[in-house]
């Protein structure tokens, strides 16, 4: 028997309820681990409030977390026992003491990284990682645009970023929050409750606008973000923060300057174990050499999901926020 948070219903976080539940034992290519350290992320309050819908009702919620393997399937033998690993991807069901998912879902978590850093880092790192170094492979030199630079995402970016040479320009909602982007490394930040962006980024690069734009925010920012990229250059759409893009018409494009345009997810990169191990091995690394830090702004109980919830949803979190079973 173990602790878990789940919703028979869709709504706020009233929905959320923290219950006893006898978890499976682990299929042939599944392991069972005790968390001991959960990640809390907005895309949890989609599937709660309905906007994704989950497999099936009641659910439970979460994606990221952090633990020890307690038990192993017949076929898997890359873990054992023991083991500390990370999750980023698995099924939901992360908000709980004990989760089942497929071994290929896990990385190994060297001993320098703790289970909160873990869980805190994940989702977030592992976007990064593929979006710098995967999508558009940074080589250091260039200025990139980089929306909701202070956020979850943008406050990582703005720091590997920095390590690797690269010259970040991040929007930004206030001068708080440009405060604490240029803390983490962005080269110069745009206010777009009081700047024109589009004017401050040919300021900025002397006309020549940026090679990619990195834009989770979706319909609001679609057009300012083609209007930044360069000529033949990338605009690497990955959220949808604002509301989904929709309606393209491709010819905008060609009158923007040849441009291109991708959306990306992690499941796309992180496609294969191998492929997820790397990333993440990447992501440690920055971590243990100290180029990356994690900021833990806050730590509920697993009980405590809906308060951690309405925090999130409330902006009233900083860096990021994890539960603790």
């Amino acid at each position: 028997m173990a602790k878990r948070i789940q919703f028979k219903a869709h709504g706020g976080p009233e929905v959320l309820e923290f219950v006893d539940y006898t978890p499976a034992e682990p299929g042939p290519r599944e392991v069972r681990v005790r968390n001991k350290a959960i990640g809390l992320n907005f895309i949890d309050t989609y599937f709660r409030s309905g906007l994704y819908a989950p497999p099936a009702l009641p659910s439970g919620l979460g994606s990221e977390g952090a633990g020890e393997v307690e038990a192993v399937g017949s076929e898997v033998t890359q873990f054992k026992v023991g083991d500390r690993v990370a999750y980023a991807t698995g099924p939901l069901g992360a908000y709980s003491e004990l989760h089942v998912l497929p071994a290929e879902k896990l990385v190994r978590l060297p001993d320098s990284i703790s289970f909160e850093q873990a869980a805190a880092v994940m989702l977030k790192g592992l976007t990064v990682q593929y979006l710098l170094r995967q999508t558009y492979p940074l080589k250091g030199g260039e200025t990139i645009l980089f929306h909701a630079a202070a956020g979850g995402v943008g406050s990582i970016a703005c720091q590997w970023a920095k390590a690797l040479g690269v010259q970040l320009i991040g929007t930004v909602g206030s001068a708080e929050k440009a405060e604490r982007a240029k803390a983490l490394g962005a080269w110069a930040t745009i206010d777009y409750s009081r700047e024109d962006v589009v004017k401050r980024v040919l300021e900025l690069t002397d006309g020549k606008k940026c090679p990619v734009v990195y834009d989770s925010v979706g319909k609001d920012t679609w057009e300012t973000s083609l209007d930044c990229v360069a000529p033949r250059g990338l605009l690497v759409s990955f959220g949808n923060a604002s509301g989904a893009v929709t309606g393209i018409n491709l010819g905008i494009l060609a009158q923007k300057g040849s441009l291109y345009v991708t959306r990306p997810t992690l499941a796309g990169y992180a496609d294969t174990p191998e492929h997820l191990q790397a990333m993440a091995d990447e992501l440690f690394s920055m971590i243990e050499s100290g180029k990356i830090h994690v900021e833990i702004g806050q730590r509920f109980a697993l009980e405590d999901a809906a308060k951690a919830q309405t925090e999130l949803a409330g902006r009233r979190t900083t860096g990021s926020t994890v539960l603790v079973p």
